[in-house]
This record gives structure tokens, sequence and C-alpha cells, in this order.
């Protein structure tokens, strides 16, 4: 999307939001929402559910109401969102990353509805971690529902039988990374007589910086903060750091060398487990639950060894053997409710209900899981699941893992939820869920931590659409080789010249102002 189409949207968009103000104040003219349908949107990782297919129905059936799912291609999603806010039919309930500057813009403006006194009133709806509430709101509103994630997730998944065949071990460190990923593309692990392999596989991203994406891993294993760090007394951005120019250096050579997947700038995110699975790539840097994934893929196939295609490890250290771990933020999106179709009170309270009954252990079961007694059954606590081959059955658990599983929001046991942990039935799914809550707890130890994630400054907001792309784009076009590292350095320069200096002194303050 181009910088004037964007331009043009923002400005729809606070239009929109200034009339929607108006309305929701004007003494109850706006006309009530359909209290028994509920309409929502959000992204969408796999393939689209059948709205009459059995979870949905499922779904529909325990909220007492219809629902009425825009699914977008996670991809697309930024664009779609932008495209959405300037229109004038806004879904009720959006899952939305609450920092994006489209959507702070749009709910500072009234676009969407504040939700800092109201959640307390509904059970299932109270934070269940006030730091995570906080480091989702917007400056200490809130205006959505987080959806809680593990704290930590970031680890490395490898092909198990092409280190074998390569004779290396897990990696620990960094360079062990890159000894095994030049392994992978120059001794032919897959045993074709071909040079046709190569070692990390990374896909277009389709967030900003500090979008824990497999370049924010990387620099924060070197040692560059994790989206804000303290460097001589104040809070600077990590792509302001010496940590973050070596960790691309060492990125660009393993790019240069031919150890990244040639179409890295272009790779479908949808499509990342591709290459792995096919045999044309080795290692992914991304969350822990992809290994799942991964098993999936290999067992679906026909493969009964499935259990010894895939290894995971966590963070990995640095050269100098100091470890650097990349945590998240304990959320994954929220959950807002918009204005515009939620106009007044009483069709907020609604929607609460509503979701308020989604938040239950039951719903939250069946949003990540899928039906009990047909997808799973529990077992000590944990959910294992039911007929994994079966087609139907299978399309149902496909559906609550890829898709509406976007709107689980209370998390599982394993990291402090209420739903209940997946355990599938086969001994490496069992093994890697035990590796990644171990490896979840060492690396913990080690995290970095974004002391600016509760706040966004006012200047990040209003040129987000102009700086937020400086930094990817100009990061993928140094590992690219279309610019160079000086070059590099000039749009971390031009990032500063174009509001990033106000940001910055904005992040201070506001950072300051948060225990006040």
């Amino acid at each position: 999307m181009s910088a004037s189409r964007r331009r043009r949207l923002m400005a729809g968009a606070l239009t929109l939001t200034a009339a929607l103000t108006a309305s929701a104040c004007s003494g109850g003219a706006a006309p009530q929402a359909d209290a028994n349908t509920l309409t929502i949107m959000t992204k969408l990782h796999g393939t689209a559910p059948d709205p009459k297919g059995e979870l949905q129905q499922a779904v529909e059936k325990f909220l007492g109401k219809k629902l009425q799912m825009t699914w977008v291609p996670n991809a697309e999603y930024t664009d779609k969102l932008n495209v959405t806010l300037a229109s004038d039919d806004i879904p009720q309930v959006m899952v939305v990353d609450p920092k994006l500057p489209a959507f702070v813009r749009a709910a500072q403006a009234g676009a969407f509805w504040d939700l800092t006194d109201k959640l307390d009133k509904y059970p299932n709806l109270k934070p269940m971690d006030q730091r995570t509430a906080l480091n989702s709101s917007v400056n200490g509103k809130i205006y959505g529902i987080y959806r809680m994630r593990a704290a930590l997730r970031s680890a490395v998944i490898l092909r198990k039988d092409w280190l074998k065949k390569v004779g290396l071990e897990e990696p620990e460190t960094v360079d062990d990374l890159y000894e095994v990923a030049k392994a992978f593309t120059e001794k032919d692990p897959d045993g074709n007589g071909k040079k046709d392999t190569y070692g990390l596989i990374i896909p277009k991203w389709p967030g900003n910086y500090a979008s824990s994406s497999p370049y924010d891993t990387l620099e924060t294993w070197f040692g560059a903060p994790n989206g804000w760090g303290e460097r001589g007394g104040k809070l600077v951005p990590g792509f302001d750091t010496p940590e973050f120019l070596e960790a691309n250096r060492f990125l660009k050579k393993m790019v240069d060398e031919g150890l990244v997947n040639p179409d890295f700038a272009t790779l479908d995110s949808a499509k990342w487990n591709e290459p792995f699975f096919h045999g044309r790539g080795g290692i992914i840097i991304d969350v822990n639950v992809r290994s799942r994934q991964a098993f999936d893929l290999f067992r679906d196939d026909g493969d009964k060894n499935y259990g010894d295609k895939v290894a995971m490890v966590g963070n990995l250290k640095r050269s100098d053997g100091q470890k650097f771990s990349l945590p998240f933020t304990g959320y994954l999106d929220v959950l807002a409710i918009s204005r515009q179709s939620v106009p007044t009170e009483q069709d907020l309270d609604n929607v609460l209900k509503t979701l308020d009954k989604l938040g239950t252990k039951e719903g939250q079961n069946l949003v990540q899981l899928g039906i009990e007694g047909r997808n799973y059954e529990v077992v000590d606590n944990t959910a294992t699941l039911i007929n994994e081959t079966d087609p139907v059955i299978r399309t149902i658990q496909d559906n609550a893992d890829d898709a509406f599983v976007q709107l689980s929001f209370k998390g599982d046991l394993d990291i402090g939820g209420i739903a209940y942990p997946r355990t599938p039935s086969g001994q490496p799914y069992k093994d890697t869920l035990k590796l990644q809550n171990e490896l979840m707890a060492e690396d913990l130890k080690t995290a970095v931590h974004n002391p600016a994630l509760p706040v966004i400054s006012p200047t990040a907001v209003s040129k987000g659409g102009q700086i937020d792309t400086i930094i990817p784009d100009a990061r993928i076009k140094y590992l690219s080789g279309a610019i160079t590292e000086e070059q590099l350095k000039g749009e971390i320069k031009r990032w500063y010249d174009s509001g990033g200096t106000q940001v910055a002194a904005e992040v201070n303050d506001l950072v300051s102002k948060l225990g006040n």
C-alpha cells in the first residue's frame, strides 16, 4: 500500500471516529445493535472455516448467538484493518494489535469503547494479570480484552534427521546456528545428490520492528534491546544499538552465502512450514508451538517416524557465551469493541456478556481444542485428542488450531490460563510439550523485557504510517544487498529526523510517569 493511500485511509478513519464520538454522545439517537448476532473480524492463519461447519455451529449454540465472521489472511490484516476503519461497516468485535497507530488513533478518537473501568464487572473478562493488561494498554487505557499468551515462546525448530545426516549436535550458540545452516546447505542433508537445500527459512514478515519476528529474535540473542532498552540512562529503540548492526551483519553473511531461503523477502508466512516439510530448508526461528505443526505435517503424511524429523531448542547464546532470550508480551492482540456497531451502553453490556460466556473454561476449551467427546477427551487435566486422523474430526481440530483459536483469550493451564493444554496421543508430542515447558522456564531467567510496552507516543500515532516501516524496510534492503550498512545507518537517522526524535522523547517521558 502506498504512503498516499495510507494517509487517505487514516484521514478517513479520523473523520469516521469523530462522527462516532458525536453519535455515541448524542443522547441515544444511534440504533441498537442486533442482539442475536455477533460480528467479528479476525486474523486467519490457515483455511477459513465453513460458517455452517460443525465447530462454528457448536460455538454459536454455546453462546446462543449467530456468528458473522470475517476471516482475513494474516499477511493482509493490517491493510484490511485500515480499509475497515475508514468504512461505515465496522464489525462489533475486532481482533487487533492495540499498538498499531491506525487503531490507537481511532480508539483515542472514540471509535472503540474504553474498557478500563468496565471489565471488572464481568468475572471472565477481568484481567488475570494486571501487568499484562497494562502492557496491552494505550498509555494506561484499555481498549480491548487481551489474548493471553505464554511469557516466553521463542525457540528454534530444526530438521532432526538432517542434523543426524550432517553429524552435528543441536545448536547452543549463534555460531552453532551458522554451522548447522551451512551444513544443511552444503552437505546434501536430504541425500538426493543435489545442492538444492538451505539452512534457515524466513518468511515475509507482516509486522513492523519489534514484532517477535525471526529478525527481532536474532537481534535479541546478540544483545540488542527488545523494542526499547536503556542506554546511557535513557530508553532508545533497539535498532539504534551496535548489537542490532552486529546481528544483521551476521544474518547478511548467511544470506550472501545462500544459507537462507532466497525468497525470504516474499515468502508468504502462511506457507512457512512448507520448505521445512518438503525438505528444502531445515531451520525455523519462531514460537515453540511450531514444532507441533511440523509434527502434524509429517504424521499426516503417513510418516510413522515423524518424531525423528523435528528437534527444538530454546534461545541461543551469543558468541561469548552470554544469553539474552526474547520474551513475549504476555498477550497477542486484543478483542476491541466498535462504538459504531455497538453504539449504546446496553449494546456494550450485551457484547461483553457474550464474551464473558466465551471466557469460561467451557468456552475457551471449545475455541482452542474443538468439541469435547468428538475432538478430545480430558485425561489427567489435559486434552487428549481423539481419532486424530479422521478427516472430519481433523477438520474441526484444524479450525480450532488455525481459526477459532483467535477467539481464545484466557490461555491454557500450562501458561497460567484456564483451558486444558492439548496433548496429542503420540509420544513425540508429549516429549516436546515437556521440553517446551522446560525451555520456557529456563529462558525466562535471561529474558530481555521491553520497558516501553505499556506506552505509545502521540508522535508514533500521528506519524506511524510514515515512520513505522522505515526500519523493517531498510533491514530487508540491507540483507538483500540493495543498500550498504552505511545506508542502513542513514535510514536509522532518517527515522529520527522524520519524527523518531520526538517519539523517543515522548516514550521516555511516558515511561517515567507510569508509576505515578
